[in-house]
């Protein structure tokens, strides 16, 4: 019983968040007033989560041996001893292969977007990570393959200027946590990150300008679209702009003067203001789609 608990553990349940991208086309696509469509949603949300947790088991397992000599890693279950790596691909592949079942049963095509996910991520940690721009590049096509995720559960054509803006806000946070990695390890950077050796905080300023500015503009031009004035017969979700404007303002400030940004995902749980502005915007998109306002 301690061996599974100790698998969840090492699957990061904190990290699932991230998985919340899979609604976006739930939402976008007014599907969600539909029972069906959020329970397959809700499925395909699980399976990611199991796909996603069984990518962190398998960098654990891999990592083994050099996360023993990390100050902070080497608590997790694996390198502490308290999972054996025996028991860490057991649950591996027990949890590929019931995720894999529970997605082929909802889309074939459900099925391979979280293949491509899974092998991308391995590609990630064996080479990838060790690339500089192309590590965070990584980042973002595996949010966006969240989106084309949630749109293959719920059978819908995904929204290129959907999967347009999950790719650049992915681009965003990815060089946010880069250099917030560099001023928080400082010398020791590369130790914890090899790639961390090729950036500089100056060139990811340059990075983080240039993907803020594309966000937004992306944003922006999907509210006025013709193609969305048309889908949802209003004008009115220009007004929730200011909301993602909110909160990317705010996250660069937890960047520059909070010493913030190394995980996107304790900002969207810890920061208040942030919180408030996700939810406000989610309620005021909402009820702009289905014209509630």
């Amino acid at each position: 019983m301690s061996q599974i608990y100790y698998i969840l553990l090492s699957m990061r349940p904190k990290q699932w968040i991230k998985n919340c991208f899979i609604f976006l086309p739930l939402l976008f696509s007014k599907k969600i007033l539909y029972l069906n469509d959020n329970i397959n949603a809700l499925i395909a949300f699980a399976v990611f989560c199991m796909f996603s947790g069984a990518v962190y088991l398998l960098n654990d397992t891999i990592d083994c041996e050099k996360d023993k000599l990390h100050h902070k890693k080497c608590h997790r279950p694996i390198p502490s001893g308290k999972l054996s790596v025996k028991s860490a691909w057991s649950g591996i592949y027990f949890i590929i292969l019931t995720g894999s079942l529970i997605a082929l049963s909802i889309s074939k095509v459900l099925l391979i977007t979280v293949s491509v996910y899974f092998f991308m991520n391995i590609a990630y940690s064996l080479n990838l990570k060790k690339l500089v721009i192309l590590d965070v590049i990584c980042i973002a096509v595996g949010f966006t393959l969240r989106v084309l995720a949630g749109a293959a559960a719920i059978s819908v054509a995904p929204s290129h200027w959907l999967l347009m803006c999950a790719f650049l806000i992915s681009l965003f946070l990815g060089f946010c946590k880069r250099r917030a990695e560099i001023i928080t390890l400082s010398s020791k950077a590369n130790e914890h990150r090899e790639v961390l050796e090729h950036y500089t905080v100056a060139f990811l300023d340059q990075m983080i300008v240039i993907s803020t500015s594309a966000t937004i503009m992306s944003y922006a031009l999907y509210t006025m679209s013709s193609e969305t004035v048309k889908k949802f017969n209003t004008e009115n979700l220009i007004y929730t702009v200011p909301f993602v404007i909110y909160g990317i303002f705010r996250y660069l400030y937890l960047v520059h003067k909070k010493a913030g940004g190394g995980s996107p995902t304790e900002a969207v749980l810890t920061d208040m203001p942030i919180i408030l502005c996700v939810i406000s915007w989610a309620a005021i998109s909402g009820m702009i789609i289905f014209q509630l306002i």
